[in-house]
């Protein structure tokens, strides 16, 4: 095979250094993941230190999105730095060559394992863009590319399917409480339905009232939630409301 084709500068750094900038949960949980992927790790790091200035490899920020362009402006040029937003673009970090990666997966105080998970990257050049693919597939995770102008959309539906989620089974615990029932109760159901959504789809894995066309279990569904957190009646008549629109689908061949 020739490759006197190839461009060297379009290769990810050869060592596995890696500077940390940020010390809340994905910074602390990368650093420690990059560290068990037998990375040399420098930190999790405080924002402005002098300990990245001459850091080979990569510098990741791990910080609110909105400190990202500030906290880049503190890196001396010279290694290539990153960002793990998944809603902000790479212009964040002005005219460096630069890349991204965003897990998509939560991370908590507990830490996160991102073995199996995907992760959205971009580069401004080649060389980084592969620094973000090797990163990623050293972490065990599957890199995906996601258009600058897809971001927001992208990081929507995240939070959509993780963060919302969250929402939603706090809202059926409160609800459920008024019973006496606990979230023990509801923990294997909520597991069995996304195992479901997950193989077969939203379409097939809908079940319940709504999806029966049972309007007089809604009914005394909603009267249920106005009288006992009524706090809920509006999130309640909107989940109906969309899953009515999911419920008329056509179920796909």
């Amino acid at each position: 095979m020739r490759e006197l084709e190839r461009d060297p500068s379009a290769d990810p750094p050869c060592c596995k250094h890696a500077a940390i900038v940020g010390r809340g949960r994905l910074g602390t949980a990368l650093a420690a993941a990059l560290r068990d992927a037998g990375y040399d790790v420098t930190g999790p790091l405080g924002r402005g230190t002098d300990a990245v200035a001459c850091a080979p490899g990569v510098v990741l920020l791990c910080v609110p999105d909105a400190e990202i362009a500030s906290a880049a402006a503190l890196i001396t040029p010279g290694p290539l730095i990153g960002h793990c937003s998944g809603a902000t673009g790479l212009d964040a970090l002005g005219s460096r060559e630069a890349f991204s990666l965003h897990p998509l997966m939560t991370v908590t105080v507990a830490g996160a394992v991102f073995a199996g998970a995907g992760a959205a990257v971009a580069g401004t050049t080649d060389r980084a863009l592969a620094t973000a693919r090797q990163l990623v597939t050293d972490l065990g995770m599957s890199p995906v590319e996601i258009a600058e102008d897809d971001r927001a959309a992208y990081h929507a539906a995240a939070s959509m399917a993780s963060n919302f989620l969250v929402t939603l089974q706090a809202a059926a615990e409160r609800l459920a409480l008024t019973t006496g029932t606990e979230r023990e109760l509801l923990v294997p159901l909520v597991r069995a339905t996304v195992e479901n959504w997950a193989r077969i789809g939203p379409e097939r894995a809908l079940t319940g009232p709504v999806a029966r066309g049972d309007e007089t279990t809604i009914a005394r569904q909603r009267a249920a939630v106005a009288e006992r957190t009524p706090e809920l009646l509006e999130l309640f008549d909107a989940m109906v409301k969309a899953t009515r629109s999911l419920a008329q689908e056509p179920i796909p061949a």
